[in-house]
Protein backbone atom coordinates (compact mmCIF):
# COMPACT_ATOMS: atom_id res chain seq x y z
CA UNK A 1 0.00 0.00 0.00
CA UNK A 2 1.09 3.61 -1.66
CA UNK A 3 1.04 6.44 0.72
CA UNK A 4 1.36 8.80 -1.41
CA UNK A 5 -0.21 11.98 -1.43
CA UNK A 6 -3.44 12.15 -3.66
CA UNK A 7 -5.31 14.81 -4.67
CA UNK A 8 -9.05 14.24 -4.49
CA UNK A 9 -11.11 16.49 -5.66
CA UNK A 10 -14.66 17.36 -3.89
CA UNK A 11 -16.53 17.98 -7.13
CA UNK A 12 -15.65 15.00 -8.76
CA UNK A 13 -14.67 12.05 -6.53
CA UNK A 14 -17.54 10.12 -4.36
CA UNK A 15 -17.03 7.51 -1.16
CA UNK A 16 -18.85 4.04 -1.91
CA UNK A 17 -18.99 2.10 1.01
CA UNK A 18 -20.18 -1.72 0.63
CA UNK A 19 -22.61 -3.77 2.79
CA UNK A 20 -21.90 -2.26 6.10
CA UNK A 21 -25.06 -3.36 7.34
CA UNK A 22 -25.69 -5.40 10.74
CA UNK A 23 -25.93 -9.26 8.95
CA UNK A 24 -22.33 -8.78 7.49
CA UNK A 25 -20.69 -6.41 10.14
CA UNK A 26 -21.86 -9.22 12.66
CA UNK A 27 -19.11 -11.60 10.73
CA UNK A 28 -15.93 -11.98 11.98
CA UNK A 29 -13.08 -9.34 9.75
CA UNK A 30 -9.53 -9.49 8.95
CA UNK A 31 -6.93 -7.92 8.98
CA UNK A 32 -9.09 -5.10 10.02
CA UNK A 33 -12.14 -5.97 12.54
CA UNK A 34 -15.68 -4.66 11.66
CA UNK A 35 -15.50 -1.93 14.04
CA UNK A 36 -12.36 -0.80 12.89
CA UNK A 37 -13.82 -1.04 9.00
CA UNK A 38 -16.96 0.58 10.01
CA UNK A 39 -14.91 3.47 12.30
CA UNK A 40 -12.96 4.27 9.10
CA UNK A 41 -16.16 4.32 6.84
CA UNK A 42 -17.59 6.67 9.31
CA UNK A 43 -14.61 8.77 9.18
CA UNK A 44 -14.48 8.94 5.65
CA UNK A 45 -18.20 9.78 5.46
CA UNK A 46 -18.27 12.64 7.60
CA UNK A 47 -15.47 14.19 5.74
CA UNK A 48 -17.27 13.85 1.89
CA UNK A 49 -20.48 14.81 3.92
CA UNK A 50 -18.22 18.40 5.25
CA UNK A 51 -17.00 18.55 1.71
CA UNK A 52 -20.43 18.58 0.19
CA UNK A 53 -18.54 15.12 -1.30
CA UNK A 54 -21.29 12.40 -2.47
CA UNK A 55 -21.31 9.48 0.07
CA UNK A 56 -23.24 6.37 -1.62
CA UNK A 57 -23.84 3.83 1.21
CA UNK A 58 -24.50 0.32 -0.44
CA UNK A 59 -26.56 -2.62 1.64
CA UNK A 60 -27.39 -6.28 -0.07
CA UNK A 61 -30.82 -7.52 0.09
CA UNK A 62 -31.87 -10.74 -0.22
CA UNK A 63 -35.29 -10.71 0.18
CA UNK A 64 -37.35 -12.35 2.39
CA UNK A 65 -36.95 -15.72 1.62
CA UNK A 66 -34.21 -15.31 -0.92
CA UNK A 67 -35.92 -14.57 -3.58
CA UNK A 68 -34.20 -11.44 -4.58
CA UNK A 69 -30.59 -13.52 -4.62
CA UNK A 70 -29.35 -14.75 -8.08
CA UNK A 71 -30.04 -18.86 -7.27
CA UNK A 72 -27.36 -20.47 -10.00
CA UNK A 73 -25.63 -23.81 -8.83
CA UNK A 74 -22.46 -23.17 -7.08
CA UNK A 75 -20.12 -25.17 -5.16
CA UNK A 76 -20.05 -23.11 -2.22
CA UNK A 77 -23.12 -21.28 -1.39
CA UNK A 78 -23.26 -17.79 0.33
CA UNK A 79 -25.93 -18.60 2.31
CA UNK A 80 -26.94 -22.71 2.77
CA UNK A 81 -30.09 -23.38 1.13
CA UNK A 82 -33.16 -22.71 3.45
CA UNK A 83 -31.79 -20.19 5.73
CA UNK A 84 -33.45 -16.91 5.88
CA UNK A 85 -31.49 -13.19 7.25
CA UNK A 86 -32.82 -12.12 10.22
CA UNK A 87 -35.26 -8.99 9.78
CA UNK A 88 -32.52 -6.47 10.32
CA UNK A 89 -29.83 -8.51 8.74
CA UNK A 90 -29.78 -5.52 6.17
CA UNK A 91 -29.91 -2.54 8.11
CA UNK A 92 -27.01 0.13 8.14
CA UNK A 93 -25.14 0.19 10.75
CA UNK A 94 -26.56 2.58 13.09
CA UNK A 95 -22.26 4.15 13.02
CA UNK A 96 -22.53 5.64 9.67
CA UNK A 97 -24.94 8.30 10.86
CA UNK A 98 -27.05 8.67 7.64
CA UNK A 99 -27.99 11.25 6.46
CA UNK A 100 -30.58 12.72 3.89
CA UNK A 101 -27.73 13.79 1.50
CA UNK A 102 -26.73 10.28 0.98
CA UNK A 103 -27.23 8.13 -1.89
CA UNK A 104 -28.70 4.56 -0.27
CA UNK A 105 -28.36 1.74 -2.94
CA UNK A 106 -29.95 -1.72 -2.64
CA UNK A 107 -28.10 -4.26 -4.30
CA UNK A 108 -29.58 -7.97 -4.92
CA UNK A 109 -26.16 -9.50 -5.97
CA UNK A 110 -22.48 -9.41 -4.99
CA UNK A 111 -21.90 -5.95 -6.97
CA UNK A 112 -23.44 -2.87 -6.80
CA UNK A 113 -23.89 -1.69 -10.24
CA UNK A 114 -26.36 -4.17 -12.03
CA UNK A 115 -30.03 -3.93 -11.50
CA UNK A 116 -29.07 -0.66 -9.48
CA UNK A 117 -28.87 3.02 -10.29
CA UNK A 118 -25.58 3.79 -8.84
CA UNK A 119 -23.80 4.26 -12.41
CA UNK A 120 -26.81 7.25 -13.18
CA UNK A 121 -26.28 8.47 -9.85
CA UNK A 122 -22.44 8.94 -9.75
CA UNK A 123 -22.77 10.08 -13.74
CA UNK A 124 -25.67 12.90 -12.94
CA UNK A 125 -23.29 14.28 -10.06
CA UNK A 126 -20.16 14.78 -12.22
CA UNK A 127 -18.31 11.48 -10.37
CA UNK A 128 -14.71 10.61 -12.04
CA UNK A 129 -13.48 9.02 -8.96
CA UNK A 130 -15.08 6.93 -6.44
CA UNK A 131 -13.22 5.92 -2.94
CA UNK A 132 -13.90 2.25 -1.77
CA UNK A 133 -14.42 0.65 0.93
CA UNK A 134 -16.23 -2.57 2.93
CA UNK A 135 -16.85 -5.89 3.89
CA UNK A 136 -16.21 -8.08 2.53
CA UNK A 137 -12.81 -6.91 0.04
CA UNK A 138 -12.88 -10.01 -2.04
CA UNK A 139 -16.22 -10.45 -2.85
CA UNK A 140 -18.72 -6.74 -2.66
CA UNK A 141 -15.87 -3.96 -2.92
CA UNK A 142 -13.71 -6.09 -5.64
CA UNK A 143 -17.45 -6.85 -7.38
CA UNK A 144 -17.75 -3.34 -7.11
CA UNK A 145 -14.59 -2.07 -7.98
CA UNK A 146 -14.53 -4.31 -11.00
CA UNK A 147 -17.91 -2.92 -12.13
CA UNK A 148 -17.05 0.90 -11.55
CA UNK A 149 -13.21 0.33 -13.35
CA UNK A 150 -15.50 -1.25 -16.04
CA UNK A 151 -17.62 1.46 -16.90
CA UNK A 152 -14.46 4.05 -16.55
CA UNK A 153 -13.94 5.28 -12.66
CA UNK A 154 -10.56 6.21 -11.64
CA UNK A 155 -10.85 3.97 -8.21
CA UNK A 156 -9.16 4.97 -4.82
CA UNK A 157 -9.59 1.83 -2.19
CA UNK A 158 -9.34 2.49 1.81
CA UNK A 159 -7.47 -0.35 2.51
CA UNK A 160 -8.19 0.06 6.49
CA UNK A 161 -11.98 0.46 5.47
CA UNK A 162 -12.35 -2.82 4.24
CA UNK A 163 -11.81 -6.42 5.15
CA UNK A 164 -12.75 -10.27 4.70
CA UNK A 165 -12.66 -13.16 6.25
CA UNK A 166 -9.19 -14.60 5.77
CA UNK A 167 -6.26 -12.78 5.91
CA UNK A 168 -5.53 -14.26 2.15
CA UNK A 169 -8.94 -13.08 0.72
CA UNK A 170 -7.95 -9.83 1.66
CA UNK A 171 -4.16 -9.85 0.87
CA UNK A 172 -4.85 -11.51 -2.57
CA UNK A 173 -6.95 -8.51 -3.42
CA UNK A 174 -4.92 -5.93 -2.00
CA UNK A 175 -1.54 -6.95 -3.48
CA UNK A 176 -2.13 -8.78 -6.66
CA UNK A 177 -5.20 -7.24 -7.98
CA UNK A 178 -6.26 -3.99 -6.33
CA UNK A 179 -2.90 -2.30 -7.48
CA UNK A 180 -4.28 -2.96 -10.97
CA UNK A 181 -7.25 -1.20 -11.09
CA UNK A 182 -6.60 1.94 -8.65
CA UNK A 183 -4.67 3.10 -6.05
CA UNK A 184 -4.68 1.93 -2.23
CA UNK A 185 -4.25 4.41 0.45
CA UNK A 186 -4.98 4.62 4.27
CA UNK A 187 -8.03 6.46 5.79
CA UNK A 188 -5.59 9.12 6.74
CA UNK A 189 -3.74 9.55 3.03
CA UNK A 190 -7.44 9.88 1.57
CA UNK A 191 -9.07 12.28 4.44
CA UNK A 192 -5.72 14.67 4.14
CA UNK A 193 -6.11 14.18 -0.32
CA UNK A 194 -8.78 16.22 -0.61
CA UNK A 195 -8.63 19.16 -1.74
Amino acid sequence: MSEEKLELDPKTTALVLIDLQKGIAGMQCVPHTAAEVIANGAKLAESFRKHNMPVVLVNVNRGKNNELWVDVPVDQPMMPKGMTPPPDWDQLVPELNVQDSDILITKHQVGAFYGTALDLHLRRKGIKTIVIGGIATHQGVEATARGAAELGFALVFAEDAMAAMTEQQHDFMIKEMFPRMGRIRSTETILSSII
